[in-house]
């Protein structure tokens, strides 16, 4: 049995975490800490583990962090590098950080499995993908890997209002996102660095010419991307490409049909789908932000690297209701 502890568990990664590791066969939650929900039961803040856990929310971790196999981040950006210099977890301890703060630092494993598996079973230290990243990289590296995505890349990407996270903001509450779409940070998103640094190491040489378009739903989960560009290739040999990429992965699945947002929502599956139309490939996939854009991919890397079968706990059901 592995021991775990979750630092900064008053958000939605830690909640999603705390759902899947409550019933995870191979896992004790040893701590939650959170310096604002200190001594509140879990489910005052996560209602929906009523009758799940009886765990309590610590300020501090205390002994008790250094007695845990894995320690799973989940503060705000910024926040998580501070706390490792602050306590410098032993070499020993595996650490999952969910942050964006190591996820172009050389000296962390970079957790996104359909490339790095390997990496990942042996490392202590792994930065766990953004959101936005993992469903776009879904979509690119095999193009990239393939040699086909060398000129101008063009993303659109749709998102949940849950991948801004639980602090409430002008555009989060009910009443600006419902029935509402906007673009935020149009080709300057910060995900676009560990897309490049990916896209670099499956072989793409160029680094510039990925044009992204983010944009905010009217929903609370879920992420649906489209990545295009121009090819040669047929879609026959185009889909050739993406089904021998992923062959092999866990979560992440080829399908010729139109993918949607219901497929993935509270599963950690990626769907990918590829079309040809005229001479532009267009690849479109779709993940729960919330689960494999996050605390669902963050349980597969610690499966990987606490030597246990990488999707245990993790085989989640959606449901098109």
């Amino acid at each position: 049995m592995k021991r775990i502890g979750i630092i900064g568990g008053g958000g939605y990664t830690a909640g999603e975490l705390l759902r899947i590791l409550v019933h995870h066969p191979e896992v004790e939650i040893a701590f939650v800490e959170s310096g604002s929900q200190s001594g509140k039961a879990i489910t005052e803040v996560h209602s929906d583990l009523v009758g799940e856990t009886e765990l309590t929310f610590t300020g501090s971790a205390g002994t008790a962090l250094g007695d845990v196999d894995a320690i799973f981040l989940c503060m705000g950006h910024g926040k998580s590098r501070g706390w490792v210099e602050a306590h410098r977890p032993r070499q020993s301890q595996l650490v999952v950080d969910l942050s964006t703060d190591y996820r172009i630092d050389e000296s962390w494993v970079y957790g996104l499995p359909e490339i790095n598996r390997e990496a990942i079973t042996t490392a202590k230290r792994i930065a766990n993908p953004g959101c936005f990243a993992t469903a776009i990289q879904l979509a690119l590296l095999p193009l990239a890997a393939a040699g086909l995505a060398e000129g101008e890349v063009h993303v659109n990407g749709i998102t949940g209002s849950t991948g801004a996270g639980q602090s409430p903001s002008p555009t989060t509450h009910f009443s600006w996102r419902n029935a509402n779409v906007s673009v935020y940070k149009p080709f300057g998103h910060q995900h676009l660095a560990e897309i490049g640094r990916s896209a670099g190491q499956v072989g793409r040489t160029a680094t510039e010419n990925i044009h992204f378009l983010p944009v905010r739903g009217p929903f609370a989960r879920g992420i649906l991307v489209t990545c295009y560009l121009d090819t040669d290739r047929s879609e026959t040999e185009l889909r050739q490409i993406f089904r021998d990429f992923y062959h092999g992965a866990a979560f992440t699945h080829v399908t010729d049909d139109t993918i949607n947002l219901k497929q993935v929502v509270n599963t950690n599956k990626g769907l990918v789908q590829v079309e040809k139309h005229g001479d532009k490939v267009l690849v479109t996939s779709a993940i729960d932000n919330l689960l494999k854009g996050a605390s669902g991919q963050a349980v597969q890397n610690m499966n990987l690297a606490l030597g246990l079968p990488e999707d245990l706990g993790l085989r989640l059901k959606a449901s098109m209701f």
